[in-house]
């Protein structure tokens, strides 16, 4: 049998259910293995191991009882630390957070989570209010690539793709407001969805707005959908959250590609320079998507980088979240935070509403070609992990992170489900990461593509080397 921590959530259910083994050394094994990889990676803000196992304890005389009580009873699940979990402080990669402060409630995924009898191993990295497509922070310090440590991990969700890609717990739950389940996600050779906004209902609301999405991070899409099935549970606190679906986000896994309509765009239209391996890579995966029968043209969405207006946004909302702070309090923050929340807060509401406009205008355009195509095909990435540490690679020329990361943000901006799977090592080692979009409300058509691609062979990468010789 393989070790505990290389099993999915379904396997680990599978065997609890059979008697193979229980949630506590199932929780034990993920216990060890974070403590083992965090010296390297620095995955974790906090494992709190007495709690995850006592949930763990709960989980296994209910199996014995044969009474479980829901679908992730006694998986070992992480949760970034930005998403509010009763029990301990949701410190956000600040210093200026007090972590002595009520910390009494559950976000909704995480109070869903809970209600399915998940395990909470503990709290993953996070940039300062996950600000920024790296993982690094004045409070933890940097998050560091599974496959190669002296790169980073990306972000903002690093220490979550870090914990997946490591054995560290199955599941991970992530947020997403400009790629930042995506990014990592590619980075560290792993799947992850960013839903349908609204899908997985938000509380507290983001001060980013209606950019966040909550999402999961997992081995593979059937272990995001499995999660989905959880997450994507009502809470009357967000009042933006979708009505909940009919049926379940496995139903049509199988269904394969046979017949749909695949555009693959490998560079928006030649506004994006992608590294040769990426290229290469991805287009193999498409190439496979054909040869399963879906329909694939080569086509670029209709619209012109919308950094601009996603700056704006963005920027506004780390004046946000930041604007209560005094002169100290300022002081704290990571300097690039400092300096885009600086920016943020020159914007006027004028110039707020003409990004909406922007937004408005991408999401018409994006509605329009989700009538002649089902599923969009980019890379997720246009690069491998750079070195751990900055926010650009150096010498790209890029300012901010968004100069390396224009395949994912659009897709915040038009609220569309968009996931990343993994395609390949370039040569250096490091896993490609294959984008893909559908229109609003079409998670399924997301799930179903990526899932066709890991019934194929066509997708997912060796473990990194650390968890290949059992550190």
């Amino acid at each position: 049998m393989p070790e505990l921590t290389e099993l999915t959530a379904t396997q680990l259910v599978d065997g609890y259910r059979k008697g193979e083994f229980s949630p506590v050394e199932a929780t034990r094994a993920a216990l060890d293995r974070a403590e083992r990889v965090q010296p390297a990676v620095n995955a974790f803000v906090r494992l709190d191991s007495d709690e995850a196992l006592a949930r763990a304890a709960g989980s296994t005389e209910r199996w014995r009882r044969g009474e479980p009580a829901g679908l992730l009873d006694g998986v070992p699940v992480t949760v970034k630390d930005i998403i509010l979990m009763r029990g301990g402080p949701t410190l956000r990669g600040s210093r200026n957070i007090d972590p002595q402060g009520r910390w009494d409630e559950d976000a909704p995924s995480v109070a869903r989570l809970r209600e399915h009898g998940a395990v909470f191993l503990g709290r993953t990295t996070t940039p300062e209010f996950g600000w920024k497509g790296v993982t690094d922070s004045p409070l933890s310090g940097v998050t560091r690539n599974p496959y190669d440590v002296s790169r980073t991990a990306g972000g903002s969700s690093g220490g979550s793709a870090a914990a997946v890609a490591l054995g560290a717990g199955p599941l991970s739950l992530g947020t997403d407001g400009g790629g930042s389940v995506r990014i990592p996600a590619a980075f560290c050779g792993i799947f992850a969805l960013k839903p349908t906004y609204g899908r997985v209902p938000l509380y507290p609301a983001s001060a980013f707005g209606t950019l966040a999405h909550v999402g999961p991070m997992t081995r593979d899409a059937a272990e995001a959908a499995l999660m989905m099935d959880v997450i994507s549970g009502p809470d009357v606190r967000d009042w933006s959250a979708l009505a909940p679906m009919d049926g379940s986000f496995r139903d049509t896994l199988g269904d394969g590609v046979r017949g749909l309509r695949v555009a693959y765009s490998p560079s928006l239209g030649g506004q994006v320079a992608v590294r040769p391996a990426v290229a290469a890579a991805v287009r193999q995966a498409v190439e496979r998507l054909a040869g399963l029968g879906a329909y694939v043209s080569e086509a670029d969405p209709d619209f012109t980088d919308p950094v601009e207006a996603f700056h704006t946004l963005w920027f506004a909302g780390a004046a946000r979240v930041t604007q209560h702070f005094g002169p100290h309090q300022r002081e704290l923050l990571d300097p690039g935070l400092r300096e885009v929340r600086d920016l943020g807060a020159r914007h006027n509401a004028l110039e707020y509403l003409a990004a909406v406009d922007v937004r408005m205008e991408l999401g018409r355009r994006m509605g329009l070609f989700h009538e002649s195509y089902d599923v969009l095909v980019t890379p997720t990435l246009p690069l491998t992990a750079f070195e751990a540490g900055v926010e650009v690679p150096k010498g790209s020329g890029h300012r901010r992170w968004t100069g390396w990361t224009p395949f994912t943000y659009p897709f915040n901006l038009t609220q569309q489900p968009a996931a990343t799977v993994p395609v390949g090592l370039d040569d250096d080692g490091l896993p490609v990461g294959l984008q893909l979009v559908a229109a609003r409300h079409r998670d399924d058509l997301v799930l179903r593509t990526a899932h066709a691609l890991y019934e194929a062979g066509a997708a997912g990468v060796p473990a990194p080397p650390s968890v290949q010789t059992k550190i």
